[in-house]
């Protein structure tokens, strides 16, 4: 009876442990969740005792407090999300409180830090990374399937979802993209990530890569799809749109002035990263009557030592900061952040009194990295951090209208876009839960 109930009560999840155990004296029924139980517990207060017959099990269930009665049917999903084991023996309900707890034992969050919110990340432990995940969604609707890709390596990966908020359509294509995968080694996120798009050379991510438990809770009730990776510390996440690669963590636990106020600053420090070069060379090089004619004079003066065109100094200073930013990217964690801040500081000063670029030069690029950084996704960072150079080569032919242009065809690339068959320039990216049958979901 038991278990019949827990199979119809749960999603069908891999995760869900159904036993029936025999001995000489009795039969019982033990039903649990297994990333969310310590199996040593298990083994050592049921199976062992069960089997070994030292004493009537049934005494010990009613004899040892550890095992509490539950005679409310409705309560037994609520036991088993809580880390707890149902077991029936004689007709009755036991839980026993097996939990596995691993606040101790998980990462702390170092890509999408939060000052308020919660500081634990995912695990590159799969069964780790469930637990906590079902920690944040403790709904039996959420339903988790198992695959294995990679033709050798055979990596173990998760697939989560809530049946009740799903697309089928997206579900069903996702699928078919890991069933009909076609690859030898898979082992980290990213490299899932790319092999999941069709379309290789997107200027824009499609699928947000994340390391927070409570990012993906909140996608999984917005009706989206997450893959864990064995090996691998970051999920994958799934339809997705622009919007949502500019929303933190952070803006869930802020006042809701001071959150917009944020997002304003992402925004604006979005179009600075990707303009300002581009518009810089414009204005110097075609219209310096934008300036004020006291701007227009410092600007020249500024440059009055600098021997070539505005955009070969503007392609000297981006070069050597981005060099400076992967250079703090591969160095050791210890020494990074002091060797680029002093690396910068020495070269930005001393090319300004060689005479290579100008002082409004090195504000310009200043500017721009610390603009790039304000994204809150290491992916559509790295994104902007391209998408600057077109706009500077518009610029060098075609001034102020060719990045006009240049911005115009970057908003038509993404409207365009799809992200698993969603619009990826919606302005809305949750979906609302379905009514009636299952995966019809509509906009908001």
């Amino acid at each position: 009876m038991l278990l019949k109930h827990i199979s119809l009560m749960f999603a069908q999840s891999y995760d869900l442990e159904l036993h029936t155990l025999r001995n000489s004296s009795m039969t019982i029924e033990v039903a649990y969740i297994h990333p969310l139980c310590d199996e040593h517990k298990i083994s050592d207060f049921i199976f062992v005792p069960f089997t070994k017959e030292e004493q009537p099990y049934s005494d010990q269930l009613q004899r040892i407090p550890e095992y509490k009665l539950v005679t409310d049917v409705s309560k037994w999903q609520d036991q088993l999300l809580r880390g707890h084991v149902l077991i029936e023996a004689d007709g009755d309900v036991y839980a026993f409180d097996a939990k596995r707890i691993i606040s101790n034992e998980s990462p702390k969050t170092q890509v999408e830090s939060a000052i308020q919110g919660p500081q634990i990340a995912l695990s590159e432990d799969l069964k780790n990374s469930i637990n906590l995940i079902r920690s944040f969604y403790p709904t039996p609707d959420l339903s988790i399937e198992e695959h294995h890709i990679g033709n050798m390596s055979q990596t173990p990966v998760s697939l989560l979802f809530d049946q009740r908020h799903v697309d089928m359509r997206v579900l069903n294509q996702v699928k078919e993209k890991l069933i009909g995968m076609k690859t030898d080694m898979v082992h980290a996120a990213g490299e899932l990530g790319k092999l999941l798009v069709d379309k290789k050379k997107n200027l824009f991510p499609t699928i947000l890569i994340t390391e927070r438990p409570d990012r993906i809770a909140r996608s999984i009730a917005q009706g989206k799809i997450v893959i864990l990776l064995k090996g691998s510390m970051f999920a994958l996440i799934m339809p997705v749109t622009f919007f949502e690669f500019m929303h933190a963590v952070e803006d869930n636990y802020e006042a809701f002035w001071m959150t917009r106020f944020i997002i304003f600053i992402r925004y604006a420090a979005l179009v600075l990263t990707i303009t300002l070069p581009a518009l810089y060379i414009s204005v110097v090089s075609y219209n310096p009557e934008l300036f004020r004619v006291q701007l227009a004079f410092s600007i020249a003066a500024s440059r009055a030592a600098v021997p070539y065109p505005s955009f070969v100094e503007v392609f000297i200073m981006l070069f050597m900061i981005e060099t400076l930013i992967e250079a703090s990217i591969r160095l050791p964690r210890y020494i990074g952040s002091t060797a680029t801040t002093v690396g910068g500081l020495i070269l930005g000063q001393a090319a300004q009194q060689a005479g290579l670029v100008s002082s409004i030069m090195i504000i310009v690029t200043s500017v721009v990295a610390i603009s790039n950084f304000v994204i809150p996704i290491s992916s559509l960072s790295f994104s902007m951090r391209f998408l600057k150079y077109p706009l500077i080569l518009l610029s060098i032919f075609f001034g102020i209208s060719g990045v006009a242009v240049g911005v115009f065809l970057y908003i038509v690339y993404l409207a365009h876009l799809r992200s698993f068959g969603k619009p990826y320039f919606r302005v809305n990216g949750q979906l609302n839960p379905i009514e009636g049958d299952i995966g019809q979901v509509r906009k908001i």
